[in-house]
C-alpha cells in the first residue's frame, strides 16, 4: 500500500496550488482521506479531511481557501488550496483510514512567499 503525493511548490502569497495523492496497493474507496501538514517546530495538524460520501471538514484556518475532493475511480485525493498565506508554508502530507489502520504519504513541501 502506497501514498502518492505531489503538487507542491513554492507560491507567492495570494496564489494557489493542487496537491494530489494517489492511492496504490488497495482499493481506497471507503477509506477516510485527509491533507495533514507540518509547519517547522509545530506539530502535524489536521487541514481537511474526507468521507467516502464527499463529506467533509477542514480546520478553520483554511476555510473558505481550501477545498478538499476525491475521486474514488482514482483512488486519489486532491486539495486545492486558494489565497495562500506564508502561514500555509509546510509539509503537507495525505493520510487515509482503512478499517482502523492508517497510511501516511511521504509529504510535499509547500512554501509561500511573501
Amino acid at each position: 500500500v502506497q501514498l502518492q503525493a505531489c503538487g507542491g511548490g513554492l507560491v507567492q502569497a495570494g496564489g494557489s496550488l493542487r496537491l494530489s495523492c494517489a492511492a496504490s496497493g488497495s482499493d481506497f474507496s471507503f477509506a477516510v482521506m485527509a491533507w495533514y501538514r507540518q509547519a517547522p517546530g509545530k506539530q502535524r495538524e489536521l487541514v481537511a479531511r474526507i468521507t467516502s460520501g464527499h463529506s467533509t471538514i477542514y480546520t478553520d484556518s483554511v476555510k473558505g481557501r481550501f477545498t478538499i475532493s476525491r475521486d474514488n475511480t482514482e483512488n486519489t485525493v486532491y486539495l486545492q488550496m486558494n489565497s495562500l498565506k506564508t502561514e500555509d508554508t509546510a509539509v503537507y502530507y495525505c493520510n487515509a483510514v482503512k478499517y482502523q489502520t492508517a497510511y501516511w504519504g511521504q509529504g510535499t513541501q509547500v512554501t509561500v512567499s511573501s
